[in-house]
C-alpha cells in the first residue's frame, strides 16, 4: 500500500496469458519499474482536453464529466521534470527542466550510430530514462525527421483492461520540449472500423507505455517539429487472432514511407516481484540466463514471425509486457510481405537494470531496434 493508505488495485501488465491473477495491490505496475522512477499520478508529459471542435468523435462521459482536472493541467504545463533522468522528483518550470532532459537525450543520441537506411518501426523500452534512456537512443537514431509526417505509437496498456486497442481523448501531448498534436484524420479513419474503444482521460494520463516515448519522439523530430503528427495507440491483451485483424488494419499505415512506427516495450521482468524466475542454469548465471531467454525472442522477431514469436511466449512465458504491439507490428509486416515488400528487422542494442545473481535479485530488460525497408 502506500504510506498505509488503501491498496491500489493496478492490472498486473502482461500476465493474463500465463493463467496468473490480472490484478495486484500494489502502488504500480510490477511488470515496469517506470512509475517508481519517474514519479506517482505525474509523468513526462501532461494532456490538454480537446475543444469539441476539435475532436470529431463524442468524448467518452469519463473524460467529458472532468473539466477541473483539464484546467489543472492547463495550468500544470509549466510544471517539468527536476531530474531529467527520470526519478521520483517533479518541481519548478518546465525552463529549468528542459535543458537538463535536452541534454540527456542529446548525448545518448550522439554516443549512436545511425543505420544506412531510416526506420519505418522502432521497438524501444519504456521504463525510466534513467535506466533505458541509453538504450532507446539507438532505436531513436534511425529515425529520420525530414520524411516523417506520422508517428504511430503502440503501447501496452498496464492499468485497464483491453481486448481491443484504445484512443486517446485529447488533442496535444504536452512535454517539457514542446506539444505533440495528434492526428484526428487518422483517428476518425480508425474509429470508423469498429476496431477500437475510448481511453478515458485518467487511463490517458496514468499510461506510461506511451508516455515514455513522448520526449524523445520530440527530440528525433525536433528539426521538423511543426511537420509532423502522432497517433497514440493502446493496445490491449489481445488474441492472436485479434493481432492478425489489427496487424492488417495498421498495415495500410506502415507500407506509407512517411509513417513511422515506435512499439513501446520493454523485455523480461525477472525476480520474486515479478512472480517470474525462468532459470537455465547451462547458462550460468542468472543474469545470463535472462540474457538468453530475451534474445531467444529477440531472434524471432528479427525473423519476423508471428506465429514462432506467439509459440517462443507459450513456452517460456517471458515477460514481455509489449508483446501485444510486438504482435500487431509482426503481423503488418506479414501482410506486406504477401504483396512483395522487402523488409528487415534488427536490434541494435540490448540492456539490463541490473545483474541478477541469486533468487533475491530483480531486474527488467531492455531491447531497441529498427525495421528498414529495402
Amino acid at each position: 500500500n502506500l504510506g498505509g493508505e488503501h491498496p491500489l488495485r493496478i492490472p498486473v501488465c502482461g500476465w493474463e496469458d500465463r493463467g496468473l491473477s490480472t490484478w495486484k495491490a500494489v502502488p504500480s505496475c510490477p511488470g515496469c519499474s517506470a512509475f517508481k522512477e519517474v514519479g506517482w499520478g505525474r509523468g513526462l508529459a501532461l494532456r490538454l482536453r480537446p475543444t469539441p471542435r476539435a475532436l470529431p468523435l463524442p468524448l467518452p462521459a469519463s473524460a467529458a464529466a472532468k473539466p477541473r482536472r483539464a484546467d489543472r493541467a492547463r495550468r500544470d504545463s509549466s510544471a517539468g521534470l527536476a531530474e531529467a533522468a527520470g526519478h521520483a522528483q517533479w518541481a519548478g518550470p518546465v525552463r529549468v527542466a528542459r535543458p537538463q532532459l535536452n541534454a540527456q537525450l542529446e548525448g545518448w543520441l550522439s554516443q549512436v550510430q545511425s543505420t544506412k537506411r531510416p526506420a519505418r518501426a522502432i521497438i524501444a523500452p519504456h521504463a525510466g530514462y534513467t535506466y533505458c534512456g541509453s538504450c532507446a537512443a539507438h532505436a531513436y537514431k534511425q529515425v529520420d525527421p525530414s520524411i516523417t509526417r506520422r508517428i504511430f505509437i503502440l503501447g501496452p496498456s498496464h492499468h485497464v483492461p483491453l481486448s481491443r486497442c484504445a484512443l486517446s481523448s485529447v488533442d496535444i501531448y504536452r512535454t517539457p520540449l514542446y506539444d505533440l498534436r495528434i492526428d484526428q484524420k487518422i483517428y476518425g479513419e480508425l474509429w470508423k472500423t469498429g476496431m477500437f474503444e475510448r481511453m478515458s482521460l485518467q487511463t490517458d494520463e496514468d499510461e506510461h507505455s506511451i508516455e515514455m516515448h513522448l520526449p524523445y519522439t520530440a527530440k528525433a523530430m525536433e528539426s521538423h517539429k511543426d511537420e509532423f503528427t502522432i497517433i497514440p495507440v493502446l493496445v490491449g491483451a489481445l488474441s492472436e487472432s485479434k493481432e492478425q485483424e489489427f496487424g492488417k488494419l495498421f498495415s495500410k499505415y506502415l507500407a506509407d514511407p512517411s509513417n513511422l512506427f515506435v512499439v513501446s516495450s520493454d523485455f523480461c521482468h525477472w525476480g520474486q516481484r515479478f512472480r517470474y524466475s525462468y532459470y537455465d542454469e547451462s547458462q550460468g548465471e542468472i543474469y545470463r540466463s535472462i540474457e538468453h531467454l530475451d534474445k531467444m525472442g529477440m531472434s524471432i522477431i528479427e525473423q519476423l514471425d508471428p506465429v514462432s514469436f506467439s509459440n517462443y511466449l507459450k513456452k517460456y512465458h517471458n515477460t514481455i509486457c509489449g508483446r501485444h504491439p510486438i504482435g500487431v507490428l509482426l503481423n503488418a509486416i506479414t501482410e506486406l510481405q504477401k504483396n512483395g515488400m522487402n523488409m528487415s528487422f534488427s536490434f541494435l542494442n540490448y540492456a539490463q537494470s541490473s545483474q541478477c545473481r541469486n533468487w533475491q535479485d530483480s531486474s527488467v530488460s531492455y531491447a531497441a531496434g529498427a525495421l528498414t525497408v529495402h
